[in-house]
Protein backbone atom coordinates (compact mmCIF):
# COMPACT_ATOMS: atom_id res chain seq x y z
CA UNK A 1 0.00 0.00 0.00
CA UNK A 2 1.39 3.34 -0.89
CA UNK A 3 1.89 5.98 1.58
CA UNK A 4 1.85 8.91 -1.10
CA UNK A 5 -0.50 10.86 -3.50
CA UNK A 6 0.10 13.83 -5.88
CA UNK A 7 -1.26 16.43 -5.11
CA UNK A 8 -1.48 21.10 -5.38
CA UNK A 9 1.12 22.33 -2.57
CA UNK A 10 -0.48 25.56 -1.01
CA UNK A 11 1.62 28.73 -0.14
CA UNK A 12 0.63 27.51 3.54
CA UNK A 13 1.83 24.52 3.60
CA UNK A 14 -1.93 22.51 2.57
CA UNK A 15 -2.50 20.60 0.04
CA UNK A 16 -4.75 20.37 -2.70
CA UNK A 17 -6.46 17.32 -4.72
CA UNK A 18 -8.32 19.82 -7.36
CA UNK A 19 -7.43 22.87 -8.21
CA UNK A 20 -10.50 25.05 -9.49
CA UNK A 21 -12.03 28.65 -8.78
CA UNK A 22 -14.28 28.84 -6.27
CA UNK A 23 -17.25 30.64 -7.01
CA UNK A 24 -18.53 31.94 -3.28
CA UNK A 25 -21.63 33.09 -2.90
CA UNK A 26 -22.66 35.52 -0.15
CA UNK A 27 -25.92 35.22 0.54
CA UNK A 28 -28.98 34.58 -1.69
CA UNK A 29 -29.21 36.94 -4.09
CA UNK A 30 -25.73 36.17 -5.34
CA UNK A 31 -26.63 32.44 -5.92
CA UNK A 32 -28.14 33.05 -9.55
CA UNK A 33 -24.11 34.85 -10.83
CA UNK A 34 -22.29 32.54 -9.27
CA UNK A 35 -23.99 29.99 -11.41
CA UNK A 36 -23.98 31.55 -14.61
CA UNK A 37 -20.38 32.22 -14.24
CA UNK A 38 -19.28 28.59 -13.23
CA UNK A 39 -21.72 27.56 -15.65
CA UNK A 40 -20.20 29.35 -18.98
CA UNK A 41 -15.82 29.27 -17.20
CA UNK A 42 -13.90 26.30 -17.20
CA UNK A 43 -12.95 24.98 -13.61
CA UNK A 44 -15.54 26.53 -11.84
CA UNK A 45 -17.00 25.29 -8.86
CA UNK A 46 -20.01 27.42 -7.58
CA UNK A 47 -21.08 27.01 -4.09
CA UNK A 48 -24.89 28.34 -3.49
CA UNK A 49 -27.02 29.09 -0.34
CA UNK A 50 -30.34 30.57 0.62
CA UNK A 51 -29.03 32.14 4.01
CA UNK A 52 -26.64 35.16 4.84
CA UNK A 53 -29.10 37.97 5.72
CA UNK A 54 -31.65 38.39 7.90
CA UNK A 55 -29.82 35.68 10.64
CA UNK A 56 -29.57 36.41 14.57
CA UNK A 57 -26.15 36.95 15.40
CA UNK A 58 -25.12 32.90 16.41
CA UNK A 59 -26.61 32.03 12.76
CA UNK A 60 -25.01 34.87 10.78
CA UNK A 61 -21.49 33.79 12.54
CA UNK A 62 -21.95 29.83 11.72
CA UNK A 63 -22.75 31.15 8.28
CA UNK A 64 -19.57 33.09 7.72
CA UNK A 65 -17.71 30.35 9.56
CA UNK A 66 -18.68 27.68 6.81
CA UNK A 67 -18.32 30.09 4.16
CA UNK A 68 -14.41 31.13 5.08
CA UNK A 69 -13.74 27.46 5.63
CA UNK A 70 -14.83 26.60 1.96
CA UNK A 71 -13.10 29.07 0.85
CA UNK A 72 -9.72 27.93 2.57
CA UNK A 73 -10.26 24.35 2.03
CA UNK A 74 -7.55 23.31 -0.08
CA UNK A 75 -9.42 22.07 -3.44
CA UNK A 76 -10.12 25.58 -3.92
CA UNK A 77 -6.85 26.98 -5.83
CA UNK A 78 -8.50 30.71 -6.00
CA UNK A 79 -11.92 32.45 -4.64
CA UNK A 80 -14.35 34.44 -6.04
CA UNK A 81 -16.46 35.88 -3.09
CA UNK A 82 -19.34 37.58 -4.69
CA UNK A 83 -22.61 39.88 -2.88
CA UNK A 84 -25.36 42.38 -3.71
CA UNK A 85 -24.89 44.92 -1.36
CA UNK A 86 -23.60 44.64 2.53
CA UNK A 87 -24.54 42.64 5.31
CA UNK A 88 -22.52 43.46 8.30
CA UNK A 89 -20.70 40.40 9.55
CA UNK A 90 -20.80 38.28 6.49
CA UNK A 91 -19.92 40.42 3.42
CA UNK A 92 -17.76 39.20 0.42
CA UNK A 93 -15.20 41.41 1.73
CA UNK A 94 -15.25 40.32 4.98
CA UNK A 95 -15.16 36.80 4.16
CA UNK A 96 -12.02 37.62 1.00
CA UNK A 97 -9.95 38.77 4.01
CA UNK A 98 -10.27 35.89 5.99
CA UNK A 99 -9.72 33.66 3.14
CA UNK A 100 -6.63 35.67 1.77
CA UNK A 101 -4.87 34.62 5.00
CA UNK A 102 -4.11 31.36 3.39
CA UNK A 103 -2.11 33.35 0.57
CA UNK A 104 -4.39 31.46 -2.33
CA UNK A 105 -6.01 34.25 -4.82
CA UNK A 106 -9.04 35.94 -3.79
CA UNK A 107 -11.26 38.53 -5.62
CA UNK A 108 -14.41 40.39 -4.76
CA UNK A 109 -17.32 40.94 -6.59
CA UNK A 110 -20.28 43.51 -4.80
CA UNK A 111 -23.18 43.40 -7.55
CA UNK A 112 -24.35 47.37 -6.53
CA UNK A 113 -21.02 48.34 -6.53
CA UNK A 114 -20.79 47.13 -9.99
CA UNK A 115 -23.78 48.69 -11.23
CA UNK A 116 -26.06 45.49 -11.49
CA UNK A 117 -26.50 42.30 -12.79
CA UNK A 118 -24.92 42.37 -16.10
CA UNK A 119 -21.83 44.56 -15.03
CA UNK A 120 -21.18 42.32 -12.35
CA UNK A 121 -21.17 39.21 -14.45
CA UNK A 122 -19.25 40.23 -16.38
CA UNK A 123 -16.25 41.13 -13.79
CA UNK A 124 -16.80 38.00 -12.77
CA UNK A 125 -16.51 36.09 -15.57
CA UNK A 126 -13.18 38.04 -16.47
CA UNK A 127 -11.38 37.38 -12.52
CA UNK A 128 -12.36 33.81 -13.46
CA UNK A 129 -10.48 33.63 -16.72
CA UNK A 130 -7.82 35.31 -15.40
CA UNK A 131 -7.24 33.45 -11.98
CA UNK A 132 -7.38 29.95 -13.96
CA UNK A 133 -4.70 31.30 -15.85
CA UNK A 134 -2.72 32.15 -12.61
CA UNK A 135 -3.48 28.41 -11.06
CA UNK A 136 -3.45 26.09 -13.79
CA UNK A 137 0.02 26.25 -14.48
CA UNK A 138 0.84 24.84 -11.02
CA UNK A 139 1.97 21.05 -10.98
CA UNK A 140 1.01 18.26 -8.94
CA UNK A 141 3.86 17.47 -6.73
CA UNK A 142 4.23 13.75 -4.65
CA UNK A 143 3.27 14.27 -1.06
CA UNK A 144 2.97 12.03 2.33
CA UNK A 145 -0.63 10.92 3.21
CA UNK A 146 -0.34 12.71 6.13
CA UNK A 147 -1.29 15.65 4.32
CA UNK A 148 -4.99 14.42 3.78
CA UNK A 149 -8.17 15.15 5.72
CA UNK A 150 -10.01 11.84 5.24
CA UNK A 151 -14.12 12.78 5.57
CA UNK A 152 -16.24 10.49 6.38
CA UNK A 153 -19.81 9.68 6.05
CA UNK A 154 -22.99 7.78 5.63
CA UNK A 155 -26.53 7.81 4.13
CA UNK A 156 -29.56 5.65 3.23
CA UNK A 157 -27.93 2.79 5.63
CA UNK A 158 -29.39 -0.66 5.58
CA UNK A 159 -28.41 -4.03 7.45
CA UNK A 160 -25.46 -4.26 5.17
CA UNK A 161 -23.91 -0.87 6.16
CA UNK A 162 -22.21 -1.75 9.67
CA UNK A 163 -21.25 -5.10 8.20
CA UNK A 164 -19.51 -4.47 4.73
CA UNK A 165 -18.92 -1.03 3.69
CA UNK A 166 -18.84 1.06 7.07
CA UNK A 167 -16.01 -1.26 8.10
CA UNK A 168 -14.24 -0.94 4.82
CA UNK A 169 -14.28 3.14 5.40
CA UNK A 170 -12.85 2.45 9.10
CA UNK A 171 -9.97 0.15 7.84
CA UNK A 172 -9.13 3.10 5.56
CA UNK A 173 -9.30 5.47 8.46
CA UNK A 174 -7.03 3.47 10.40
CA UNK A 175 -4.61 3.09 7.37
CA UNK A 176 -4.51 6.63 6.64
CA UNK A 177 -4.28 7.44 10.42
CA UNK A 178 -1.31 5.17 10.35
CA UNK A 179 0.36 7.57 8.08
CA UNK A 180 0.63 10.55 9.78
CA UNK A 181 -3.43 11.82 8.56
CA UNK A 182 -6.44 12.68 9.71
CA UNK A 183 -10.20 11.64 9.65
CA UNK A 184 -13.33 13.48 10.36
CA UNK A 185 -16.55 11.68 11.48
CA UNK A 186 -19.87 13.47 12.33
CA UNK A 187 -23.58 12.87 12.50
CA UNK A 188 -24.59 13.48 16.37
CA UNK A 189 -27.55 12.15 16.17
CA UNK A 190 -25.99 8.75 14.97
CA UNK A 191 -23.88 8.50 17.80
CA UNK A 192 -27.26 8.16 19.98
CA UNK A 193 -26.93 4.80 21.87
CA UNK A 194 -22.90 4.13 20.78
CA UNK A 195 -21.74 6.45 24.14
CA UNK A 196 -20.14 3.11 25.67
CA UNK A 197 -18.18 2.76 22.39
CA UNK A 198 -17.21 6.06 22.06
CA UNK A 199 -15.79 6.79 25.20
CA UNK A 200 -13.77 3.92 25.09
CA UNK A 201 -12.43 5.77 21.90
CA UNK A 202 -11.30 8.89 23.56
CA UNK A 203 -8.12 9.65 24.33
CA UNK A 204 -9.03 11.27 27.47
CA UNK A 205 -12.27 11.84 29.38
CA UNK A 206 -12.30 15.46 28.88
CA UNK A 207 -13.00 14.46 24.78
CA UNK A 208 -15.04 11.70 25.73
CA UNK A 209 -17.36 14.38 28.19
CA UNK A 210 -17.25 16.74 25.42
CA UNK A 211 -18.59 14.58 22.96
CA UNK A 212 -21.53 12.72 25.01
CA UNK A 213 -22.22 16.68 25.94
CA UNK A 214 -22.97 16.94 22.21
CA UNK A 215 -25.02 14.36 22.00
CA UNK A 216 -27.11 15.18 25.24
CA UNK A 217 -27.47 18.22 24.04
CA UNK A 218 -28.56 17.01 20.56
CA UNK A 219 -31.48 15.01 22.12
CA UNK A 220 -32.74 17.06 24.36
CA UNK A 221 -33.23 19.48 21.75
CA UNK A 222 -35.39 16.78 19.54
CA UNK A 223 -37.25 15.87 22.81
CA UNK A 224 -38.48 19.67 23.10
CA UNK A 225 -40.44 19.50 20.32
CA UNK A 226 -42.48 16.47 21.71
CA UNK A 227 -42.22 14.33 18.53
CA UNK A 228 -40.85 10.62 18.01
CA UNK A 229 -37.45 10.55 16.34
CA UNK A 230 -38.45 7.55 14.60
CA UNK A 231 -38.72 8.01 10.46
CA UNK A 232 -36.23 10.92 10.64
CA UNK A 233 -34.02 9.04 12.71
CA UNK A 234 -34.06 5.99 11.57
CA UNK A 235 -35.06 7.05 8.14
CA UNK A 236 -37.91 5.83 6.11
CA UNK A 237 -35.40 4.08 3.82
CA UNK A 238 -33.15 3.23 7.18
CA UNK A 239 -36.54 1.33 8.67
CA UNK A 240 -37.20 -0.18 4.91
CA UNK A 241 -33.58 -1.52 4.84
CA UNK A 242 -33.64 -3.13 8.53
CA UNK A 243 -32.52 -0.98 10.76
CA UNK A 244 -35.25 -0.69 13.31
CA UNK A 245 -33.53 1.95 16.24
CA UNK A 246 -31.42 4.55 16.01
CA UNK A 247 -29.43 2.52 18.69
CA UNK A 248 -28.99 0.15 15.85
CA UNK A 249 -28.79 2.35 13.57
CA UNK A 250 -25.76 4.11 15.75
CA UNK A 251 -24.09 0.68 16.21
CA UNK A 252 -23.69 -0.06 12.77
CA UNK A 253 -22.13 3.52 12.03
CA UNK A 254 -19.82 3.83 14.08
CA UNK A 255 -17.67 1.01 12.71
CA UNK A 256 -16.82 3.67 9.96
CA UNK A 257 -14.75 5.41 12.87
CA UNK A 258 -12.64 2.27 12.86
CA UNK A 259 -9.99 1.10 15.87
CA UNK A 260 -8.31 4.66 16.00
CA UNK A 261 -8.52 6.66 19.09
CA UNK A 262 -10.65 9.79 19.00
CA UNK A 263 -8.05 12.56 19.57
CA UNK A 264 -10.51 16.08 19.54
CA UNK A 265 -13.99 17.40 19.12
CA UNK A 266 -15.02 20.52 17.31
CA UNK A 267 -18.62 22.45 16.71
CA UNK A 268 -20.04 22.78 13.45
CA UNK A 269 -17.67 24.00 10.76
CA UNK A 270 -14.72 24.58 13.03
CA UNK A 271 -11.18 23.63 11.84
CA UNK A 272 -9.70 20.68 13.68
CA UNK A 273 -6.68 20.28 15.18
CA UNK A 274 -3.61 19.21 13.31
CA UNK A 275 -2.86 16.11 15.65
CA UNK A 276 -2.78 12.54 13.70
CA UNK A 277 -6.11 10.74 14.77
CA UNK A 278 -9.98 10.62 14.43
CA UNK A 279 -11.84 14.26 15.12
CA UNK A 280 -15.91 14.63 15.61
CA UNK A 281 -17.64 17.15 14.57
CA UNK A 282 -20.98 18.25 15.87
CA UNK A 283 -23.23 17.93 13.07
CA UNK A 284 -26.83 16.83 11.79
CA UNK A 285 -27.53 13.60 10.45
CA UNK A 286 -28.53 15.53 7.63
CA UNK A 287 -26.30 14.56 5.02
CA UNK A 288 -26.21 17.68 3.07
CA UNK A 289 -25.36 19.64 6.25
CA UNK A 290 -22.74 16.91 7.80
CA UNK A 291 -20.82 16.97 4.99
CA UNK A 292 -20.86 20.74 4.53
CA UNK A 293 -19.98 20.91 8.05
CA UNK A 294 -16.65 18.44 7.58
CA UNK A 295 -15.66 19.96 4.13
CA UNK A 296 -15.64 23.44 5.39
CA UNK A 297 -13.00 21.68 8.02
CA UNK A 298 -10.87 21.61 5.19
CA UNK A 299 -11.65 17.81 4.42
CA UNK A 300 -9.98 16.65 0.89
CA UNK A 301 -12.22 14.34 -0.06
CA UNK A 302 -15.16 11.90 1.65
CA UNK A 303 -15.68 7.84 1.45
CA UNK A 304 -19.63 8.12 1.68
CA UNK A 305 -21.01 4.50 2.53
CA UNK A 306 -24.51 3.35 1.66
CA UNK A 307 -26.68 0.70 1.97
CA UNK A 308 -29.36 1.43 -0.13
CA UNK A 309 -27.91 3.85 -2.91
CA UNK A 310 -27.49 7.89 -3.11
CA UNK A 311 -26.28 10.31 -5.35
CA UNK A 312 -24.97 12.58 -2.74
CA UNK A 313 -21.97 15.08 -3.74
CA UNK A 314 -20.39 18.21 -2.46
CA UNK A 315 -19.10 20.61 -4.89
CA UNK A 316 -15.93 20.85 -3.73
CA UNK A 317 -14.57 18.39 -1.00
CA UNK A 318 -14.02 15.50 -3.44
CA UNK A 319 -17.27 12.81 -2.39
CA UNK A 320 -17.00 9.21 -3.30
CA UNK A 321 -19.40 6.28 -2.70
CA UNK A 322 -19.00 2.50 -1.46
CA UNK A 323 -21.91 0.37 -0.71
CA UNK A 324 -21.74 -3.79 0.60
CA UNK A 325 -25.54 -3.82 -0.95
CA UNK A 326 -25.19 -5.59 -4.56
CA UNK A 327 -28.39 -4.50 -5.44
CA UNK A 328 -27.82 -0.80 -4.78
CA UNK A 329 -24.22 -1.91 -6.69
CA UNK A 330 -26.66 -2.85 -9.48
CA UNK A 331 -28.91 -0.32 -9.95
CA UNK A 332 -27.04 2.97 -9.18
CA UNK A 333 -23.66 1.95 -10.45
CA UNK A 334 -23.73 5.62 -12.21
CA UNK A 335 -23.43 7.08 -9.00
CA UNK A 336 -21.18 4.67 -7.29
CA UNK A 337 -17.37 4.04 -7.48
CA UNK A 338 -16.49 1.01 -4.92
CA UNK A 339 -18.69 -2.34 -4.56
CA UNK A 340 -17.67 -4.33 -1.52
CA UNK A 341 -20.41 -6.59 -1.28
CA UNK A 342 -17.91 -9.35 -1.94
CA UNK A 343 -17.73 -9.38 1.29
CA UNK A 344 -20.37 -11.54 2.00
CA UNK A 345 -18.99 -14.28 -0.25
CA UNK A 346 -16.10 -14.85 1.66
CA UNK A 347 -13.69 -11.30 0.29
CA UNK A 348 -11.96 -10.02 3.96
CA UNK A 349 -11.99 -6.74 5.07
CA UNK A 350 -8.04 -5.87 4.10
CA UNK A 351 -9.05 -7.13 1.12
CA UNK A 352 -12.08 -4.73 0.56
CA UNK A 353 -10.60 -2.50 2.58
CA UNK A 354 -7.44 -2.02 -0.11
CA UNK A 355 -9.45 -1.75 -2.91
CA UNK A 356 -11.24 1.27 -1.41
CA UNK A 357 -7.94 2.80 0.02
CA UNK A 358 -6.23 2.39 -3.71
CA UNK A 359 -9.58 4.27 -4.94
CA UNK A 360 -9.66 7.07 -2.45
CA UNK A 361 -5.66 7.43 -3.21
CA UNK A 362 -6.33 7.25 -7.30
CA UNK A 363 -8.47 10.09 -6.82
CA UNK A 364 -6.97 12.57 -4.91
CA UNK A 365 -4.75 12.16 -8.00
CA UNK A 366 -6.69 13.30 -10.00
CA UNK A 367 -9.30 10.77 -11.06
CA UNK A 368 -13.02 12.30 -11.26
CA UNK A 369 -16.06 10.56 -9.68
CA UNK A 370 -18.76 9.77 -11.33
CA UNK A 371 -20.77 12.50 -9.52
CA UNK A 372 -17.90 15.20 -11.02
CA UNK A 373 -17.91 13.95 -14.43
CA UNK A 374 -21.42 14.47 -14.25
CA UNK A 375 -20.91 17.98 -12.58
CA UNK A 376 -23.41 16.53 -10.04
CA UNK A 377 -23.32 19.34 -7.06
CA UNK A 378 -26.21 18.49 -4.66
CA UNK A 379 -24.93 18.91 -1.30
CA UNK A 380 -24.17 21.88 0.01
CA UNK A 381 -26.33 22.83 3.06
CA UNK A 382 -25.47 24.86 6.40
CA UNK A 383 -27.01 23.87 9.53
CA UNK A 384 -28.90 26.54 11.26
CA UNK A 385 -29.29 27.49 14.70
CA UNK A 386 -32.24 29.69 14.60
CA UNK A 387 -34.94 31.42 13.24
CA UNK A 388 -34.95 33.65 10.16
CA UNK A 389 -35.46 37.71 11.58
Amino acid sequence: MRDYFYGYVRSDGQVGIRNHVLVLSGTLYANSLCERVAACCDNCIPIVHPLGRCQIAPDLAQTFRTLVGHGLNPNAGAVIVVDHFKEAGCTADEIAHRIARSGKPVEVVNIRREGGAVAATARAMRLAVELNRRITGQQREKVPVSKLIFGINCGTSDVTSGLSSNRCVGWVSDRIIERGGRSIVAETTEMMGGEDIIRAKCKSPAIAEKILGMIERNEKRILAFGVDLRGSQPTGDNIEGGLSTIEEKALGAIQKWGSKPIVGAVGYAEPIGPESGVWVMDTPGHGGESITGIAAAGAHVMAFSTGGGHTINHPLMITMRVTGNRDSWRLMQDTMEVDVSDMFDGASLEQAGERLYNEILEICDGKVTKAEALREWNAFAITRCGPSV
